[in-house]
């Protein structure tokens, strides 16, 4: 029996008593080792039994070294990423911002006044902007209808089924 074979049940052992602790499969450890175990040469200089008693280990703690400095990516398994929703939602307001900037007239200062987060009342955005409670429906409408126009212009236009409409 040659030696390899003659570990492989240590080996074996081992792993599955370092593995619960590292968050590693037992086999990923075993494969671990004997990839050491290749780069270390014809022989260790030590008893093999002992050799590979540390080299798992060794392997073990590297897992779990591992394991502390790696940030698990939970959102992309759910089918999108935080990160890069966060950012795409920064980004639209920050075109919504600027689109209202660049509005005629009053229209920036009602758009503004509607999207505060205070939650304004018509009264209190008529009183606010100096306008009637009553013209303030149609200038509202105007002024989004306008936005409306600069933002399709500048977001691309969303895909249906992967073709473009």
């Amino acid at each position: 029996m040659d030696l390899l074979t003659e570990l492989a049940p240590l080996l074996s052992a081992e792993a599955a008593a370092e593995a619960p602790g590292t968050g590693e499969e037992p086999a990923d450890l075993e494969q671990a080792v004997w990839v050491r175990w290749l780069e270390a040469g014809p022989a260790p200089r030590e008893p093999a039994a002992r050799w590979l008693r540390r080299a798992v280990r060794a392997e073990a703690r590297r897992a779990r070294r591992r394991a502390r400095r790696e940030v698990p990516y939970r959102a992309l398994a759910a089918g999108g990423s935080a990160f890069e929703e966060g950012l795409v939602a920064r980004e639209e307001q920050r075109a919504l911002r600027s689109a209202v900037a660049r509005l005629p007239g009053r229209c920036p200062e009602l758009i503004r006044a509607l999207l505060s987060p205070r939650d304004l009342t018509y009264r209190e955005i008529a009183g606010e902007l100096g306008i009637s409670q009553g013209s303030l429906g149609p200038v509202r409408s105007r002024c989004l209808g306008c936005l409306r126009r600069m933002l399709a212009t500048e977001v691309a236009a969303p895909t249906r089924r992967g073709r473009e409409r």
